[in-house]
């Protein structure tokens, strides 16, 4: 007859103690990352209606943002990189993303609905 309590003392293979590679907030590791180009965003709130646990609305900026890579599937995901009407949303690699993020910093974006600030007007002559 066989001892059932054998099954808890036998030693798992699997590592219980953190190693530094799971997802912070529970999820399942993926290999890509995906990247909202801010710049290019018009705020349509697709993506944020398709994946809500992976895009919001930036409040201030008025524009989509990835705030979490493992918050809904690959398939969820890749439906609202399609529902894009701008194709601002792009799956990349995790390495990217600080490059990314330094690039549209400095490239000056403005909040939606507002005119960026120019040094002189154009203004038109005055026969056509």
């Amino acid at each position: 007859m066989t001892n059932p309590a054998a099954a808890f003392q036998a030693k798992s293979f699997e590592e219980l103690s953190p190693n530094g590679r799971e997802p912070l907030l529970g999820g399942k590791l993926r290999r890509k990352a995906v990247w909202v180009d801010e710049s290019t965003c018009i705020g349509c709130t697709y993506c944020n209606s398709v994946a809500c646990n992976t895009f919001t609305m930036e409040p201030v900026m008025g524009r989509a943002r990835a705030f979490r890579q493992d918050g809904d599937s690959e398939e969820v995901v890749q439906e609202a990189i399609d529902t894009c009407p701008v194709n601002c949303i792009q799956w990349v690699r995790f390495e990217q993303l600080d490059i990314l993020r330094d690039q549209l910093e400095n490239q000056g974006v403005y909040p939606l609905g507002m005119l960026p600030k120019v040094s002189r007007r154009i203004k038109p002559g005055k026969s056509l």
